[in-house]
């Protein structure tokens, strides 16, 4: 329960996404002419079987028709060379435009099959022979109603507790195996993971340093751990997780006091709106990142946790976090 906890105050509130998917009777759907999925698998891959937290899923032959319900799968199935005939829609961000998909979307808007909740009745027009959910946050239910229309690759579980998300690797690799990819999956995973080691091994001094991530909500503010993937992402690049996590109240803003500070949906001015935060030396020693609005590419990038989106999200976050991290105050990183 923990996932959906953590998702219900965050991730919707971040653009990324809902917190559950429901069945709706929405009529978000697309064009069940849409054209097919492109690019060509290991036909000798199929029969394929992916676990997942619903049990297991075995895809027969190569799929032709993908639709994808969770919130970051699109970019998954796109950098395995597949175009999917329907996809969700993201909550806050604008995902038709963001930068570092756009030579593999199509000219035409993909068609939606739900946002917050998800429409069977549209998924089941675009006549799909295989759904992808590996991050959806499906309930038990909409599982098998998924799985009546095609066969469905559910949430992948990490751990018995279900206390933490897939890695995006893992996502890959599932993803990969569904598509009869799994080499290219494997490939991209090594040359996305190279990507961020080459930018964590060039600023050693990440390693040495604790952060924060925070979202800025009406209530307060909500520190993200490292089984988020916007605090994996930090991590990924040698920083060290605070060990405060969850709701933090205005009050209590002083537990946000770390070596670096990522500020997630507010400007340094509104964050600054608080006067105990204001007066943080972690603020005022400008060792802060603001992301401000959540409709931003950077923060879109941060969700989506993809192998597409996360060396954009490199290029951008790293030089803003040395400039965090060099101990020299008159050193201001750039809003993201």
């Amino acid at each position: 329960m923990r996932r959906r906890t953590l998702l219900t105050t965050a991730l919707t509130t971040a653009g990324v996404l809902a917190a559950t998917a429901a069945c709706g009777d929405g009529d978000e759907g697309g064009d069940a002419a849409a054209a097919p999925a492109t690019g060509s698998a290991d036909t000798g891959a199929f029969p394929a079987t992916v676990e997942h937290a619903f049990g297991s899923t075995t895809i027969e032959e190569e799929p032709q028709r993908v639709v994808t319900v969770g919130f970051n799968d699109q970019d998954f199935v796109l950098a395995l060379g597949v175009t999917p005939v329907g996809v969700r829609e993201n909550l806050g961000y604008d995902a038709s435009t963001r930068p570092w998909a756009q030579d593999l979307l199509p000219a035409e808007p993909l068609p939606l099959v739900g946002s917050t909740e998800l429409s069977v009745e549209a998924i089941a027009a675009l006549s799909p022979d295989l759904v992808v959910g590996t991050y959806a946050f499906l309930t038990e239910g909409l599982y098998q109603q998924l799985s009546g229309v095609a066969p469905t690759v559910g949430d992948l579980e990490m751990s018995p507790e279900g206390g933490s998300t897939a890695t995006w690797q893992e996502q890959l690799a599932a993803t990969g195996t569904a598509l009869g990819k799994s080499e290219e999956a494997e490939a991209l995973t090594a040359e996305v993971e190279g990507k961020i080691a080459a930018a964590r091994d060039a600023h050693p001094e990440f390693a040495e340093r604790t952060i924060s991530v925070v979202l800025v909500l009406d209530s307060g503010y909500y520190a993200l751990d490292s089984s988020d993937p916007r605090g994996r992402f930090f991590t990924d690049l040698g920083f060290t997780a605070s060990g405060t996590t969850g709701e933090v109240s205005a009050e209590q803003v002083s537990l946000l006091d770390t070596d670096v500070l990522v500020v997630l949906g507010a400007t340094r001015e509104e964050f600054a709106a608080n006067p105990l935060a204001a007066a943080l030396p972690v603020v005022t020693e400008n060792r802060t990142v603001y992301v401000g609005d959540f409709a931003g590419d950077f923060a879109g990038a941060l969700g989506f946790a993809s192998p597409l989106s996360l060396p954009y999200a490199v290029e951008l976050a790293v030089p803003q976090l040395a400039a965090a991290s060099d101990g020299d105050p008159a050193t201001v990183p750039a809003e993201l």
